[in-house]
Protein backbone atom coordinates (compact mmCIF):
# COMPACT_ATOMS: atom_id res chain seq x y z
CA UNK A 1 0.00 0.00 0.00
CA UNK A 2 1.73 3.38 -1.13
CA UNK A 3 1.68 6.44 1.11
CA UNK A 4 0.99 10.18 0.07
CA UNK A 5 4.51 11.10 1.29
CA UNK A 6 7.80 9.41 2.23
CA UNK A 7 10.98 10.31 4.21
CA UNK A 8 14.50 9.10 3.83
CA UNK A 9 17.40 10.62 6.26
CA UNK A 10 21.14 10.42 6.06
CA UNK A 11 23.59 11.70 8.62
CA UNK A 12 27.18 13.22 8.25
CA UNK A 13 30.56 11.12 7.78
CA UNK A 14 33.80 11.28 9.59
CA UNK A 15 36.31 9.52 7.54
CA UNK A 16 38.84 7.89 10.27
CA UNK A 17 41.41 6.29 8.46
CA UNK A 18 42.30 5.41 4.92
CA UNK A 19 40.96 8.59 3.12
CA UNK A 20 41.36 9.55 0.23
CA UNK A 21 42.51 6.01 -0.96
CA UNK A 22 38.60 5.11 -1.05
CA UNK A 23 38.45 6.40 -4.93
CA UNK A 24 41.61 4.72 -6.10
CA UNK A 25 40.45 1.18 -4.84
CA UNK A 26 41.97 1.74 -1.54
CA UNK A 27 39.74 0.88 1.82
CA UNK A 28 39.11 3.12 4.39
CA UNK A 29 37.48 3.10 7.89
CA UNK A 30 34.45 5.76 8.71
CA UNK A 31 31.38 6.57 10.36
CA UNK A 32 28.47 8.46 10.81
CA UNK A 33 27.24 10.69 13.28
CA UNK A 34 24.05 12.15 14.23
CA UNK A 35 25.03 15.14 15.08
CA UNK A 36 24.55 16.36 11.85
CA UNK A 37 21.89 15.16 8.92
CA UNK A 38 19.80 15.74 5.87
CA UNK A 39 16.38 14.87 5.46
CA UNK A 40 14.24 14.30 2.27
CA UNK A 41 10.41 14.26 1.64
CA UNK A 42 8.20 13.45 -1.39
CA UNK A 43 5.05 14.41 -0.74
CA UNK A 44 2.30 13.35 -3.78
CA UNK A 45 1.22 16.23 -6.14
CA UNK A 46 -1.73 16.17 -8.58
CA UNK A 47 0.64 16.82 -11.32
CA UNK A 48 5.09 17.27 -11.85
CA UNK A 49 7.29 19.71 -10.22
CA UNK A 50 10.41 19.72 -11.42
CA UNK A 51 11.94 22.46 -9.94
CA UNK A 52 14.65 21.27 -7.83
CA UNK A 53 18.27 21.15 -6.95
CA UNK A 54 20.76 19.05 -9.16
CA UNK A 55 21.62 16.77 -6.28
CA UNK A 56 18.06 15.88 -6.01
CA UNK A 57 17.55 15.70 -9.87
CA UNK A 58 20.90 13.68 -9.68
CA UNK A 59 18.89 10.92 -7.40
CA UNK A 60 15.94 10.75 -9.22
CA UNK A 61 17.26 9.95 -12.61
CA UNK A 62 19.77 7.34 -11.14
CA UNK A 63 16.72 5.93 -9.22
CA UNK A 64 14.33 6.02 -12.41
CA UNK A 65 17.31 4.25 -14.43
CA UNK A 66 18.32 1.70 -12.34
CA UNK A 67 14.78 0.50 -11.54
CA UNK A 68 14.48 0.62 -15.82
CA UNK A 69 17.50 -1.30 -16.28
CA UNK A 70 16.09 -4.39 -12.93
CA UNK A 71 12.84 -4.24 -15.17
CA UNK A 72 11.21 -2.69 -12.26
CA UNK A 73 8.03 -0.85 -13.39
CA UNK A 74 7.15 2.47 -11.72
CA UNK A 75 3.72 3.79 -11.23
CA UNK A 76 2.75 7.27 -12.88
CA UNK A 77 2.95 9.38 -9.63
CA UNK A 78 3.68 12.71 -8.99
CA UNK A 79 5.53 14.34 -5.94
CA UNK A 80 7.03 17.78 -5.10
CA UNK A 81 10.79 17.08 -3.19
CA UNK A 82 11.51 18.83 -0.23
CA UNK A 83 14.86 18.97 1.40
CA UNK A 84 16.57 19.93 4.56
CA UNK A 85 19.82 19.76 5.88
CA UNK A 86 21.67 20.60 9.17
CA UNK A 87 25.32 19.30 7.91
CA UNK A 88 27.73 22.12 7.47
CA UNK A 89 27.96 22.65 3.67
CA UNK A 90 31.57 21.93 1.65
CA UNK A 91 33.37 21.32 5.37
CA UNK A 92 34.40 17.32 4.43
CA UNK A 93 31.11 16.40 6.10
CA UNK A 94 29.44 14.55 3.16
CA UNK A 95 26.76 16.96 3.05
CA UNK A 96 25.79 16.37 -0.38
CA UNK A 97 26.51 12.48 -0.73
CA UNK A 98 23.98 13.01 2.70
CA UNK A 99 21.22 14.57 0.22
CA UNK A 100 21.39 12.21 -2.17
CA UNK A 101 21.17 9.15 0.42
CA UNK A 102 18.51 10.57 1.92
CA UNK A 103 16.78 10.82 -1.46
CA UNK A 104 17.59 7.33 -2.68
CA UNK A 105 15.41 6.47 0.75
CA UNK A 106 12.66 8.60 0.35
CA UNK A 107 12.19 7.44 -3.71
CA UNK A 108 12.44 3.40 -2.38
CA UNK A 109 9.73 4.22 0.19
CA UNK A 110 7.58 6.41 -2.60
CA UNK A 111 7.62 3.38 -4.59
CA UNK A 112 7.90 0.61 -2.44
CA UNK A 113 11.46 -0.91 -4.30
CA UNK A 114 13.82 -2.63 -2.44
CA UNK A 115 17.30 -2.23 -3.64
CA UNK A 116 20.17 -4.53 -2.03
CA UNK A 117 21.86 -2.37 0.77
CA UNK A 118 25.51 -3.26 -0.79
CA UNK A 119 24.40 -1.73 -4.25
CA UNK A 120 22.86 1.41 -3.00
CA UNK A 121 26.50 3.27 -2.28
CA UNK A 122 27.41 2.69 -5.66
CA UNK A 123 23.71 4.41 -7.26
CA UNK A 124 24.72 7.30 -4.66
CA UNK A 125 27.99 7.85 -6.26
CA UNK A 126 26.35 7.21 -9.61
CA UNK A 127 24.17 10.42 -9.16
CA UNK A 128 27.19 12.29 -7.94
CA UNK A 129 29.90 11.23 -10.72
CA UNK A 130 27.60 10.08 -13.84
CA UNK A 131 25.34 12.74 -13.84
CA UNK A 132 27.16 15.72 -11.59
CA UNK A 133 30.80 15.16 -12.69
CA UNK A 134 31.85 15.47 -9.20
CA UNK A 135 35.24 13.74 -8.17
CA UNK A 136 34.26 11.41 -5.10
CA UNK A 137 34.71 7.77 -4.21
CA UNK A 138 32.69 5.32 -2.05
CA UNK A 139 32.80 6.05 1.46
CA UNK A 140 31.05 8.36 2.13
CA UNK A 141 28.19 6.67 0.49
CA UNK A 142 28.89 3.03 2.32
CA UNK A 143 28.84 5.03 5.67
CA UNK A 144 26.12 6.57 5.45
CA UNK A 145 24.29 3.58 3.67
CA UNK A 146 25.16 1.39 6.75
CA UNK A 147 25.58 4.13 8.82
CA UNK A 148 27.32 3.03 12.46
CA UNK A 149 31.09 2.37 12.24
CA UNK A 150 31.95 0.62 8.92
CA UNK A 151 34.83 -1.05 7.40
CA UNK A 152 35.43 -1.03 3.52
CA UNK A 153 37.62 -2.82 0.91
CA UNK A 154 37.16 -1.26 -2.06
CA UNK A 155 39.57 -3.23 -3.94
CA UNK A 156 39.34 -3.06 -7.96
CA UNK A 157 39.25 -6.63 -8.32
CA UNK A 158 35.69 -6.81 -5.76
CA UNK A 159 34.21 -3.58 -7.50
CA UNK A 160 34.76 -5.57 -10.82
CA UNK A 161 33.39 -9.19 -10.34
CA UNK A 162 31.04 -7.96 -7.48
CA UNK A 163 29.98 -4.38 -8.61
CA UNK A 164 30.13 -3.34 -4.84
CA UNK A 165 33.15 -3.59 -2.72
CA UNK A 166 33.41 -5.41 0.86
CA UNK A 167 31.68 -3.88 3.98
CA UNK A 168 32.07 -4.92 7.03
CA UNK A 169 29.70 -3.18 10.02
CA UNK A 170 31.99 -2.76 13.49
CA UNK A 171 30.79 -1.95 17.13
CA UNK A 172 30.95 2.03 17.73
CA UNK A 173 31.64 0.91 20.92
CA UNK A 174 35.23 0.13 19.99
CA UNK A 175 36.05 3.56 19.39
CA UNK A 176 38.24 5.60 21.78
CA UNK A 177 36.65 9.09 23.21
CA UNK A 178 36.67 10.98 19.21
CA UNK A 179 36.32 14.69 18.61
CA UNK A 180 35.31 16.96 15.43
CA UNK A 181 36.05 20.61 14.69
CA UNK A 182 35.06 22.53 11.47
CA UNK A 183 35.39 26.03 10.68
CA UNK A 184 33.12 27.88 8.42
CA UNK A 185 32.57 27.12 4.52
CA UNK A 186 34.97 26.52 2.46
CA UNK A 187 35.00 28.27 -0.63
CA UNK A 188 35.86 24.71 -2.87
CA UNK A 189 33.85 21.52 -3.06
CA UNK A 190 35.28 18.47 -2.02
CA UNK A 191 35.89 17.42 -6.08
CA UNK A 192 37.38 20.33 -6.55
CA UNK A 193 40.36 19.56 -4.20
CA UNK A 194 40.46 15.84 -5.63
CA UNK A 195 40.72 16.79 -8.80
CA UNK A 196 43.99 17.04 -9.33
CA UNK A 197 45.27 14.04 -7.09
CA UNK A 198 42.72 12.22 -9.51
CA UNK A 199 45.11 13.67 -12.91
CA UNK A 200 48.08 12.26 -10.98
CA UNK A 201 46.55 8.68 -10.61
CA UNK A 202 45.40 8.43 -13.78
CA UNK A 203 48.84 9.39 -15.03
CA UNK A 204 50.42 6.76 -13.00
CA UNK A 205 52.20 9.00 -10.65
CA UNK A 206 54.55 6.96 -8.63
CA UNK A 207 54.37 8.93 -5.68
CA UNK A 208 50.68 9.44 -5.83
CA UNK A 209 50.34 5.59 -6.34
CA UNK A 210 52.55 4.36 -3.68
CA UNK A 211 51.07 6.65 -0.68
CA UNK A 212 47.50 5.97 -1.53
CA UNK A 213 48.34 2.34 -1.21
CA UNK A 214 50.33 3.45 2.42
CA UNK A 215 46.79 5.46 3.30
CA UNK A 216 44.59 2.23 2.21
CA UNK A 217 46.99 0.14 4.57
CA UNK A 218 46.36 2.28 7.92
CA UNK A 219 42.51 1.53 7.40
CA UNK A 220 43.31 -2.28 7.94
CA UNK A 221 45.67 -1.53 10.38
CA UNK A 222 43.26 0.70 12.06
CA UNK A 223 40.47 -2.04 12.50
CA UNK A 224 42.74 -4.12 14.14
CA UNK A 225 43.74 -1.47 16.22
CA UNK A 226 40.01 -1.51 17.31
CA UNK A 227 39.57 -5.25 17.94
CA UNK A 228 42.26 -5.13 19.73
CA UNK A 229 41.42 -2.51 21.81
CA UNK A 230 44.81 -0.34 21.15
CA UNK A 231 43.55 3.32 21.00
CA UNK A 232 46.85 4.26 21.33
CA UNK A 233 47.80 2.88 18.39
CA UNK A 234 44.63 3.96 16.41
CA UNK A 235 45.43 7.37 17.52
CA UNK A 236 48.98 6.96 16.13
CA UNK A 237 47.33 5.87 12.82
CA UNK A 238 45.22 9.30 11.94
CA UNK A 239 48.48 11.20 12.70
CA UNK A 240 50.29 8.86 10.06
CA UNK A 241 47.38 9.34 7.72
CA UNK A 242 47.17 12.90 7.80
CA UNK A 243 50.89 12.96 7.06
CA UNK A 244 50.53 10.82 4.54
CA UNK A 245 47.71 13.02 2.74
CA UNK A 246 50.09 16.12 3.32
CA UNK A 247 52.99 14.61 0.87
CA UNK A 248 50.37 14.76 -2.32
CA UNK A 249 47.63 17.01 -1.43
CA UNK A 250 47.64 21.00 -0.61
CA UNK A 251 46.18 21.60 3.02
CA UNK A 252 44.27 24.96 3.41
CA UNK A 253 46.55 26.34 5.69
CA UNK A 254 43.87 26.57 8.26
CA UNK A 255 43.14 22.59 8.46
CA UNK A 256 46.84 22.45 9.55
CA UNK A 257 46.51 24.80 11.71
CA UNK A 258 43.44 22.95 13.11
CA UNK A 259 45.70 19.67 13.71
CA UNK A 260 48.91 21.18 15.05
CA UNK A 261 46.94 22.92 17.24
CA UNK A 262 45.22 19.69 18.36
CA UNK A 263 48.07 17.61 17.99
CA UNK A 264 50.13 20.17 20.27
CA UNK A 265 47.84 19.32 23.41
CA UNK A 266 48.20 15.85 22.83
CA UNK A 267 45.14 15.05 20.90
CA UNK A 268 45.45 13.26 17.38
CA UNK A 269 44.04 14.61 14.24
CA UNK A 270 43.51 14.55 10.56
CA UNK A 271 41.01 15.57 8.29
CA UNK A 272 37.67 13.75 8.19
CA UNK A 273 37.05 14.67 5.06
CA UNK A 274 38.56 16.13 1.80
CA UNK A 275 39.17 19.82 4.03
CA UNK A 276 37.55 22.17 6.15
CA UNK A 277 37.23 19.47 9.57
CA UNK A 278 39.29 17.44 11.35
CA UNK A 279 38.55 14.15 13.30
CA UNK A 280 41.13 12.92 16.29
CA UNK A 281 41.22 10.75 19.44
CA UNK A 282 41.64 12.82 22.97
CA UNK A 283 41.91 11.92 26.29
CA UNK A 284 40.03 13.35 29.25
CA UNK A 285 38.62 16.40 30.48
CA UNK A 286 40.80 18.56 30.23
CA UNK A 287 42.30 18.05 27.02
CA UNK A 288 38.76 18.49 25.87
CA UNK A 289 38.57 22.15 27.88
CA UNK A 290 41.67 22.76 26.06
CA UNK A 291 40.87 21.46 22.63
CA UNK A 292 37.83 23.97 22.84
CA UNK A 293 39.48 27.09 23.99
CA UNK A 294 42.54 26.63 21.11
CA UNK A 295 40.30 25.49 18.46
CA UNK A 296 37.38 28.14 19.67
CA UNK A 297 40.13 30.49 19.11
CA UNK A 298 41.23 29.43 15.20
CA UNK A 299 37.33 29.97 14.76
CA UNK A 300 36.30 26.46 14.58
CA UNK A 301 33.11 24.72 16.37
CA UNK A 302 34.32 21.64 18.09
CA UNK A 303 31.42 18.90 18.71
CA UNK A 304 31.39 15.30 20.18
CA UNK A 305 30.60 12.66 17.53
CA UNK A 306 27.39 10.34 18.28
CA UNK A 307 27.58 7.94 16.38
CA UNK A 308 24.53 6.95 14.16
Amino acid sequence: MTTAASEGRAFARLGLLGNPSDGYFGRALSCAIRNFHATVTLEEAADARPDTIPLLEAAITTFRTYCSEAGLSLPARHFIVRYVSTIPRQVGLAGSSAIVTAALRALMAFYEVKIPRESQPSLVLAAEVDQLGITAGLQDRVAQIYQGLVYMDLSQSLLDSLGHGAYEPLDPGLLPTLFVAHRGRSNRSSGQRLDSLKSRWQRGDPEVRHTLACIAALATRGREALLQADHAAFSSLMNENFDLRRRIMPIDGRDVAMVETARSLGASAKLAGSGGSVVGVYQGKEMRERLEERLGALDARVIYPAIA
